[in-house]
């Protein structure tokens, strides 16, 4: 088996596919039908495409209308509702009004006006969404509600793809979007795939932890990356829905899970409900695992859940 490697840019990043296989012509197909899953899916659930299946659900909102959707965003927002409930709303996919005010905000560098920011506010609770498993169908209650899978996503989308390539019989892969990575079984010879974590101070460095993953997925949130300076407080692209700004604790956490779309939306999670809920939670998820770095004075703080140790690669 030779080593391919392939990239494109989708989702608004850098998406990697890695695949062992015997020629590359197996390669090639197998990629290209990899990123067409990825497009296929970001049509359903991209908030940011005014003709995703999501962008028409959320234009029937507070209608009476219940909407037959696509297993992939039934699933979703299934999965989306198990976490809100499991954080007590503090996962909540319907903070979309919010979202916007607050990237509107990054972009100008001043807080949300507090009028703007309180009727945007009156639209998020995802008790407002009633699914229907039998029919598969979803009613949005409230007039105005949007939907952001942004916390979500990407890790599901990461093992979807990776699905792709493992029903061709290319188990050997690893497919990485951004900070979410879904991997399959090891390069040949190897243990496992060598995952960097990159630190929380300085995301370009090299990687303050390093992981050993198979047949699982890992996804870090955090605000190394994104996160913007008003009136001199330090906000996070992360927002919390009690209050609708973005997190002022610096914290990055990675999440190890069997699948995707669990580690994705834990992570988001567990920055927002901070560390000692965050450990809590992720013990009473099966099969997982996570790290949570909060940034203090003193330099980092670093707490681990107790099943985090077996994927770390103790440095040489």
């Amino acid at each position: 088996l030779e080593r391919f490697e392939f990239t494109k840019l989708l989702l608004g990043t850098v998406v990697e596919v890695t695949l062992y296989a015997p020629t590359e012509t197996v390669a090639t197909e197998a990629a290209t039908a990899a990123f067409a899953r990825i497009t296929e899916l970001n049509r359903i659930l991209s908030d940011y495409n005014p003709d995703s299946e999501v962008s028409r659900l959320c234009q029937t909102a507070g209608t009476g209308s219940k909407v037959e959707v696509s297993p992939e965003l039934f699933e979703m927002l299934s999965r989306s509702a198990s976490l809100s409930e499991a954080t007590d709303g503090a996962f909540d996919v319907t903070i979309s009004p919010v979202i916007k005010l607050w990237r509107a905000a990054r972009k100008e560098r001043k807080l949300p006006d507090p009028q703007e920011l309180a009727a945007a506010r009156e639209l998020v609770g995802w008790k407002n969404v009633k699914l229907d498993k039998e029919a598969r169908t979803a009613e949005l209650l409230r007039s105005g509600m949007q939907l952001d899978f942004g916390g979500i996503a990407k890790g599901y989308i990461a093992q979807q793809a990776r699905d792709v390539l493992t029903k061709r019989g290319l188990t050997r892969c690893l497919i990485a979007i951004g900070g979410d990575i879904a991997a399959g079984e090891p390069p040949p010879e190897k243990d496992g795939w060598k995952i960097g974590v990159a630190p929380l101070d300085k995301p370009d460095g090299p990687p303050s932890r390093l992981l050993r993953l198979k047949n699982c997925s890992v996804s870090t949130a955090g605000d190394a990356f994104q996160f913007v300076e008003i009136n001199g407080v330090r906000y996070s692209h992360i927002v919390d829905p009690k209050t609708g700004l973005g997190l002022t604790q610096r914290c990055s956490v990675t999440v190890i899970a069997t699948e995707g779309a669990t580690a994705d939306g834990l992570d988001t999670a567990v920055v927002l409900v901070g560390p000692e809920r965050g450990l809590k939670l992720i013990e009473q998820s099966k099969d997982t695992a996570a790290l949570i770095v909060l940034a203090g004075d003193a330099g980092p703080t670093v707490r681990e859940s107790p099943g985090f140790a077996k994927f770390a690669i103790q440095p040489e």
